[in-house]
């Protein structure tokens, strides 16, 4: 808009695409790139779409009001023009500033945290590389792929992004995880494709790395909500923490061709955050951003970053983004409930013992306290009470707080029903928690449509499907994940676990030993192997794992069938008695196992029954659990898998 209109109307039925803002002596320099936008797709308005008999400030505001975009470009002259500030701090505000360097000169204070285009040097077409950088950054603000018409030469291709996409999605579904395995699904990172590395905190304060964690997650989290994206998984990321490894051979090792790095500078109610985008071929940058605002922006600063981000990579954001300054699906426009779900989640995640969970449990139940509607604590309060039930209490507290745990999920999903992870929380908890298999399915479906791009809502659903005998869509799943998350032992291990109930030993050890390659220290995963060798008919490799194993649920009952196999009584008796005399209640499942493989079918069906009176949750393993086998074909048997809905 131009600061020497003082009178003027505008024609009302002019849509609004992109407010164009500039000096009077910029005019004949705003022109061409004001046609390259409208060229572009996106009409414009600017001061050429105006007649005389209105108000210029009516008109302007309403121009202003009614945009998805605010281009500004900055000058020698725009710079000291009060209506170019006016207008391009109301863009800035509302998220929408898109700043543009006619001559090289810097902006006015209060923009230099801005990134500006410049177009000083630039040729006035669509196939130059700052002009791309422009339109793509329109685009982003439109929620939407650039225009064919926009591409220019050296133009990212969003046809052909999602050609690869789509390529990589039927392969998936052709070929598994054995695609997935070979290599095939890592044979070159998308042009789309990106990791959220850690922020570093430089807060001075070492307490104050929960909330750059937090930070990046949740800007991970709304990149992965974006379907032309390609996003990294969470643990995968967090290998990198030091920022001691190359840029490129981050990159590499984790499939991408982008990486978005950051600092988070917490002082006072002030806040600031540099971010990098580096281009993971060369290490260089190829966008960089400083964002210094109140604390109580932080949520659009978090929009901000997501939106500059997908836009650099000429993708869109979903239109939970559009021109929203706080709250995302979930989430919350509270600051002090916003920051105690970020500490639950940095408990949550370290999952030490007892005490962690319930003070994570403690954090999230604050934050719904300070914001009743934060779905996203509510999904979390779920989670927690769920993995307290199954790990920690005995059965009076267990079924009461997965009670509360289904009842914290279903709230969640009523109050954002286009958030997945209140689905996979309600899911999780019907199925672990009230042993409901039929009935978790629909929450299960529904959180992997919303959440296909999200490395946990993905592997908790493969798994489901697996435990439920759908190996094609588990495999599929896992696939997506572990391509996404290539450095996650619990990827491997869930492809594992899946194998292993579809009945595909060699698989199964292949995964279990790739995850103890990443994780060595990782629980479970020699239990996982013993079983499969045992399957084999491998005793002596089967006893050397279950020799290895931490976990007494695993090692215990593996050790007992060891022994009955080999024909050592005294043996299987003594290590039946440790499970027994050990863990009580909570191995009533792996004492049924025992029992099947010694033939006891009486005993067997004893210790499921009061597996199921104790809701033990190991009882979603029923459906395809070889060790069962024994007892498969009793009629009691199929009672059972009806009552749990397998059947």
């Amino acid at each position: 808009m131009s600061d020497s209109t003082a009178s003027m109307g505008e024609q009302p039925a002019a849509p609004t695409s992109v407010f164009f803002s500039y000096s009077r002596e910029d005019r004949a320099r705003a022109l061409p790139i004001i046609r390259l936008i409208e060229e572009s797709g996106f009409p414009t308005w600017w001061d050429g779409l105006l007649e005389g008999g209105e108000r210029y400030s009516r008109a302007t505001e309403e121009a202003l009001n009614r945009a998805r975009a605010v281009v500004v470009l900055w000058s020698k002259s725009s710079v000291g023009s009060h209506w170019v500030h006016d207008e391009a701090t109301r863009g800035r505000d509302r998220g929408l500033l898109v700043p543009i360097a006619l001559d090289g000169s810097d902006p006015p204070l209060g923009f230099g945290q801005f990134q500006v285009i410049d177009l000083s040097k630039a040729k006035l077409r669509p196939d130059d590389p700052q002009v791309q950088k422009m339109l793509r950054a329109i685009a982003a603000l439109h929620n939407q792929p650039l225009p064919v018409a926009a591409q220019g030469a050296r133009g990212l291709k969003i046809d052909r992004r999602t050609a690869i996409g789509g390529g990589i999605a039927a392969l998936a579904v052709a070929g598994g995880l054995a695609a997935w395995k070979s290599g095939l699904l890592g044979s070159g990172p998308a042009g789309n494709s990106i990791a959220v590395l850690p922020f570093a905190n430089l807060s001075g304060d070492p307490a104050q790395q929960y909330f750059s964690d937090g930070l990046a997650a949740e800007i991970r989290a709304q990149l992965s909500r974006n379907t032309l994206l390609e996003i990294a998984g969470q643990t995968s990321s967090n290998q990198f923490r030091d920022g001691e490894a190359d840029d490129r051979a981050i990159a590499s090792k984790l499939g991408v061709a982008f990486l978005l790095s950051g600092t988070v500078q917490k002082i006072g109610d002030q806040l600031k955050v540099t971010t990098a985008l580096i281009d993971g071929r060369d290490g260089k940058n190829a966008w960089s951003n400083v964002f210094e605002r109140r604390l109580a922006d932080v949520f659009a600063v978090q929009s901000a970053i997501a939106v500059a981000v997908a836009g650099e990579l000429s993708a869109t954001i979903g239109e939970q983004l559009d021109g929203k300054r706080g709250k995302q699906i979930g989430g919350t426009e509270n600051l002090a409930a916003f920051d105690a779900y970020l500490r639950g989640r940095d408990l949550f995640e370290s999952h030490v013992d007892e005490a962690s969970g319930r003070a994570a449990l403690a954090k999230f139940e604050q934050a719904i306290v300070l914001d009743p509607d934060y779905a996203a604590a509510r999904a979390s309060r779920s989670r927690s009470l769920a993995v307290i039930a199954n790990q920690y209490v005995a059965t009076a507290e267990r079924k009461a707080l997965y009670g509360e745990a289904v009842a914290e999920a279903r709230r969640a999903t009523e109050l954002a029903p286009d958030f997945a992870y209140g689905f996979i929380a309600l899911g999780y908890a019907l199925f672990y928690g009230r042993l409901q298999a039929k009935e978790a399915r629909a929450p299960y479906e529904q959180a992997a449509r919303l959440g296909g791009g999200d490395v946990d809502v993905l592997s908790r659903y493969a798994v489901y499907c697996a435990r439920t005998g759908r190996f094609d869509a588990a495999d599929t799943a896992i696939a997506r994940a572990a391509a996404l998350d290539p450095l996650n032992a619990s990827m491997f291990k869930s492809a594992g676990n899946i194998k292993y109930a579809a009945r595909a030993w060699p698989e199964a050890i292949d995964f279990a030993r790739k995850a103890l390659d990443i994780n060595p220290k990782r629980s479970t995963l020699h239990g996982d192997i013993g079983n499969a060798l045992l399957m084999m008919g491998d005793l002596a490799g089967a006893e050397a794992a279950f020799a290895q194993e931490t976990s007494k649920l695993l090692a215990l009952p593996g050790k007992a069938i060891v022994a009955h196999r080999r024909g050592q009584a005294a043996a299987a008796d003594a290590a039946f008695a440790a499970l027994v005399g050990e863990l009580g209640d909570s191995g009533l499942y792996q004492q049924a196992q025992v029992l099947a493989q010694r033939g006891a079918s009486d005993e067997a069906f004893a210790a499921l029954d009061k597996a199921r009176a104790e809701a033990d949750a190991g009882l979603v393993y029923l459906l395809n659990d070889p060790l069962l086998d024994p007892i498969r074909p009793d009629p009691r048997f199929n009672n059972l898998l009806r009552e749990f809905g397998f059947a």
